[in-house]
């Protein structure tokens, strides 16, 4: 995959430039790039001769002068500008293998690919880990890195990840402590496989590489409807026993599915410390309900009005407690609707995985002037669901208006459109 460029933020260098969407850059002091790694490296410069070949064909060789860490304002189609690296395991908790057919083609990519792990924060299982990796991230001293550690027990590693290779993990992670690379690691549990003792073996050996681990999520398994091989869904006995677990060591954290359903509050703040792993589902609900206790709310707004959110049973617990708050607003009606999951199964309680049929089937009898749900529903910088259809078909379907929320994290949106409601 070359570097293609897909965009060039305005008023920067790369626009001053004339470089446009289509551009690939060809090399960089007469360097080629094999990702954004190289790419970032090689910028890092006063003087740089950048090889461009426009859309038309066309091959243009540009010098110019910079500050050392100014950024060009380019935007690229890919971070990696050769092949990714895939994924060579065969786990029995993939989510992607137990997906049906027909979802947008890029649920079904399993990379394994640690140059996406340092550029973007994805998981890597280290499986791939070649010895000129190694060199490059020793070299480059590349990180944090985010690795799925699940286990440190080589022979049931190789047995949940159905790669001989997997049982090197705890190998590759002193290696990472040797030379300083620091990570964050995750433990999808599986009860059954890799909870109870086989859990307190694994913190205690990544307690062992101290400030090596910057991190330890730990998140329940995701069972869907279409998983038939026994694996089981985590339920409140081994929820409280992870807790339990966990507890005894430091920079290790829960899942908020496991206080849920341990029928226990979300921690408070101090708990997530500087919530490194929030795409993982570890403190969303927390630090959702500690930016909406910083907004100021309107007393009123002028003319009764009535909104509905529309999210994932996951997020209720937070969502609840908000919309109890801004129903003392008056003229203002909140509900919450979660959404039941037809599609997957009613173990998968998150908004990101939610279609566009089970949407409708909440919203649609619903009285309510507007529905507002998160971004996480839709493909990013689009506004296409996980199946492949639309935020507008579903506005045609349902007749209704919707607000979606970019960050998630927050209630900012939600309350500046309510202020809007006074005028």
């Amino acid at each position: 995959m070359p570097a293609i460029v897909s965009s060039v933020i305005k008023n920067s260098i790369a626009e001053e430039l004339g470089i446009q969407a289509g551009d690939e850059i060809l090399s960089v002091d007469d360097t080629k790039m094999l990702d954004m790694i190289d790419y970032n490296f090689l910028c890092k410069s006063d003087f740089l001769t950048i090889e461009i070949k426009k859309a038309d064909g066309e091959v243009e060789l540009i010098e110019l002068e910079k500050d050392y860490d100014e950024d060009l304002g380019i935007v690229f189609e890919s971070a990696v500008f050769d092949r990714v690296k895939p994924c060579l395991n065969h786990c029995i908790f993939c989510f992607v293998d137990q997906q049906p057919k027909g979802l947008r083609e890029t649920l079904y990519v399993k990379d394994d690919d640690y140059r996406l792990s340092y550029l973007q924060g994805t998981y890597i299982t280290l499986t791939n880990l070649t010895h000129d990796d190694k060199e490059r991230i020793k070299r480059m001293h590349l990180g944090p890195f985010y690795v799925s550690v699940h286990t440190t027990n080589p022979e049931l590693r190789v047995k949940m990840l159905k790669n001989p290779n997997a049982g090197k993990a705890l190998e590759n992670l002193n290696w990472f402590r040797k030379n300083k690379i620091p990570f964050h690691a995750q433990i999808v549990l599986c009860p059954g496989y890799n909870d109870g003792a086989e859990l307190e073996r694994t913190l205690s050996d990544l307690a062992k590489l101290k400030n090596t681990v910057l991190s330890v999520a730990i998140v329940p398994v995701g069972v869907t409807q279409f998983r038939k091989d026994g694996l089981v869904q985590v339920d409140k006995k081994c929820a409280e026993q992870t807790l339990s677990i966990a507890s005894k060591y430091k920079r290790v954290c829960c899942s908020d599915e496991f206080f849920l359903l341990a029928g226990q509050d979300i921690p408070p703040t101090k708990y997530y410390g500087n919530f490194s792993q929030l795409e993982d589902g570890v403190g969303s609900l927390r630090l959702l309900l500690d930016n909406f206790k910083k907004l100021s709310l309107p007393q009123k707004v002028s003319k009764p009005f009535k909104l509905t959110f529309a999210t994932g049973y996951a997020a209720v617990y937070a969502i609840e407690k908000i919309a109890a708050k801004l129903n003392r607003i008056k003229n203002l009606t909140v509900t919450v609707n979660p959404v039941k999951s037809e599609y997957w199964g009613q173990n998968i309680t998150v908004s990101g995985l939610i279609t566009t049929d089970d949407l409708i089937r909440t919203v649609k009898d619903l009285d309510t002037d507007l529905v507002i749900i998160p971004s996480v529903m839709l493909k990013s910088y689009s506004q296409d669901f996980l199946d492949g259809k639309t935020l507008d078909y579903v506005k045609e379907i349902t007749g209704k208006n919707f607000l979606v929320v970019k960050d998630i994290y927050s209630m900012n949106e939600v309350v500046d459109y309510i202020y809007n409601l006074e005028n």
